[in-house]
């Protein structure tokens, strides 16, 4: 009997690259005055290369374009204060997200979110995205004191849903931070795709988040 599904955030719930893409053309033609003698795809592009997918925090990924750039009048302080206040206006959903959250609460089925990243950042998009009454739990790695992968994270989201790991089902992009992960705790695995990876080894595989009401019935 499933009782619960997890989820992560970036790359499962959140379109990060679209958001990412989205915010940074923004950002440039905001602060044209201080970038405009780098061409406008050059920044983006070069953002995005030193970004590497959220694993690298925006305060490098600053500093360097600053250096490489040779950019004037605005810090890359400033620049990283624009990121984390601008960056929620962008946030672009998978397809299918809501009415897939519908769905399970319909079920009864109760619900969380693990993600790594910055506390504040995170429940910014996550209230941007209109999630967080869909919710019983929302563990952000900052704020928890760890992050995925370690099983201590998973445990503690387990334990606030007060679900056994046989009765809940997580659901992420990153074969190892995700899948390898919450499998190692004892959850079952759905893997939404990513073209990162070529496979994954998880319980059920997906392309799109619409998929997950069916599997929940199947499996409950």
């Amino acid at each position: 009997m499933i009782k619960a599904v997890i989820f992560d955030l970036d790359g499962t719930l959140l379109n990060r690259d679209a958001s990412v893409q989205k915010f940074i053309e923004f950002q440039y033609e905001r602060l044209k005055n201080c970038l405009g003698h780098i061409s406008k795809e050059l920044y983006i592009s070069r953002f995005i290369e030193l970004d590497c997918r959220g694993y690298v925090w925006k305060d490098k990924v600053y500093q360097q374009l600053i250096t490489e750039f040779n950019i004037k009048g605005i810090t890359w302080e400033q620049l990283l204060q624009d990121y984390l206040a601008e960056f929620k206006n962008h946030c672009i959903p998978f397809p299918n997200l809501i009415r897939m959250l519908e769905a399970l609460r319909q079920k009864s089925i109760l619900m969380g979110i693990i993600t790594n990243g910055k506390g504040q950042f995170q429940t910014d998009n996550i209230k941007a995205l209109g999630l967080e009454k869909y919710f019983n739990t929302i563990l952000i790695s900052e704020w928890e004191g760890v992050k995925k992968p370690n099983p201590e994270i998973f445990e503690k989201a387990l334990k606030q849903l007060n679900v056994l790991a046989n009765e809940s089902v997580y659901v992420g992009d990153h074969p190892e931070n995700d899948v390898i992960a919450a499998g190692k705790v004892g959850t079952k695995t759905i893997w939404k795709r990513e073209f990162q990876w070529d496979e994954c080894k998880a319980d059920f595989i997906i392309e799109d988040l619409g998929e997950i009401p069916s599997i929940i019935e199947k499996l409950t």
